[in-house]
């Protein structure tokens, strides 16, 4: 396991008991999960103005985080850092494609915009993954 992929696994590790019992579902890294995510971040929306920086970088990193192990237990991949972006990448579909997955600007448009979906852009990654042809080479963020 690399560093970066032992920081996200550490990221995440919390999420799964944080929303134990939410109506919605079970954060159990499944893409369906996905529905979770989006309803608490929809639960959080309105209120992301108000959270200092410190703790609205920290949810921003922790439920991308959560996008990219649900990717990376679906359709495995690498973890790297993305030294530019400042964040964790995972890498996908090596090395016939490189299709490179950032979240955490994704997940704070959702919170700022609820027509930002998270599972509509994991619905895309899923595509690309099926879909992409050989030396195809993208970052979705």
């Amino acid at each position: 396991m690399t560093e970066v992929e032992a920081d996200v696994v550490r990221v995440v590790s919390a999420i799964p008991a944080l929303l134990d019992g939410h109506p919605v579902g079970a954060a159990d890294y499944s893409p369906e999960s996905l529905r979770v995510i989006e309803a608490v971040l929809e639960e959080a929306g309105p209120y992301w103005s108000e959270l200092p920086e410190g703790e609205l970088n920290a949810l921003v990193q922790q439920f991308g985080c959560y996008v990219l192990e649900v990717a990376h237990h679906q359709f495995g991949g690498e973890y790297r850092w993305h030294a530019e972006m400042g964040q964790p990448v995972l890498v996908l579909g090596e090395p016939t494609r490189h299709i490179a997955i950032a979240t955490w600007a994704k997940v704070r448009r959702r919170l700022k915009d609820p027509a930002d979906s998270i599972t509509f852009f994991y619905e895309g990654v899923a595509e690309r993954m099926a879909t992409a042809p050989p030396g195809y080479r993208a970052l979705l963020a």
